[in-house]
């Protein structure tokens, strides 16, 4: 049975690829960066295509955008906790160049494989969001991607799996569960410890909703633990 899950879009956002002044961190000196992590917030309507939302850009095509990675989804609910933990006003929607923030929906509660349904759209959530150096960047902080791996705020990708419009204020409702064991924030933790559970490695090793880059990972995993 799909779980009764259901979440709301706050925010939709798009950005291209800008030269930035990326912001000082203690070790190394401040200069332009050319990145689309600066997401704008998108009013009204927007179609939600194949490689993600119209007007969206990606820098880094290694690691961020395609198919497999067409849209990032991100917590509202995070925000105010890293504004009271970091003294950062400015960090809210968009913070963490995610496409979609959204209320009612977390690391813990939304796991690889689940469907979402907006409106006419269908995304498929594939991997957890790895966090980078560009979030780093952005805030000045050189330990910005230690405290969001503990902390477990890291958003996730998704795939899309039926084209349409999105805009905020619209419903994101799970549709289909295939695999409740494998929470986002579970997944994430394996990648970084797979000794914790080599069973569900093995598995993740072989599933086909996640992506061909971190079913390969599982996989040296997998190697290495002899299972």
């Amino acid at each position: 049975m799909t779980p009764d899950l259901a979440g709301t879009i706050v925010s939709v956002r798009a950005g291209r690829v800008r030269a930035h002044a990326a912001q000082p961190i203690a070790g190394r000196e401040d200069r332009t960066w050319r990145t689309a992590f600066v997401k704008d917030a998108i009013d009204g309507p927007v179609r939600v295509g194949e490689l993600g939302i119209d007007g969206d850009e990606q820098a880094d095509h290694r690691h961020h955008g395609g198919p497999w990675r067409a849209v990032l989804m991100y917590a509202a609910a995070h925000y105010p906790r890293w504004r009271a933990e970091l003294g950062l006003d400015a960090m809210g929607p968009g913070g963490f160049a995610e496409n979609l923030t959204v209320d009612g929906l977390d690391e813990h509660t939304v796991c690889v494989g689940d469907t979402f349904a907006i409106g006419d759209v269908r995304l498929r959530v594939t991997q957890p969001r790895g966090p980078c150096a560009s979030i780093a960047r952005h805030w000045g902080r050189a330990d910005m991607v230690k405290l969001v791996s503990d902390a477990l705020r890291f958003g996730w990708y998704l795939s899309v799996v039926t084209p349409g419009t999105v805009a905020a204020g619209m419903e994101v409702r799970l549709v289909d569960r295939m695999h409740p064991e494998f929470g986002v924030a579970q997944v994430f933790r394996l990648r970084a410890k797979p000794a914790l559970d080599p069973a569900a490695v093995a598995r993740l090793a072989e599933l086909p909703e996640l992506t061909p880059d971190l079913r390969g990972k599982f996989a040296d995993h997998r190697a290495r633990l002899g299972v």
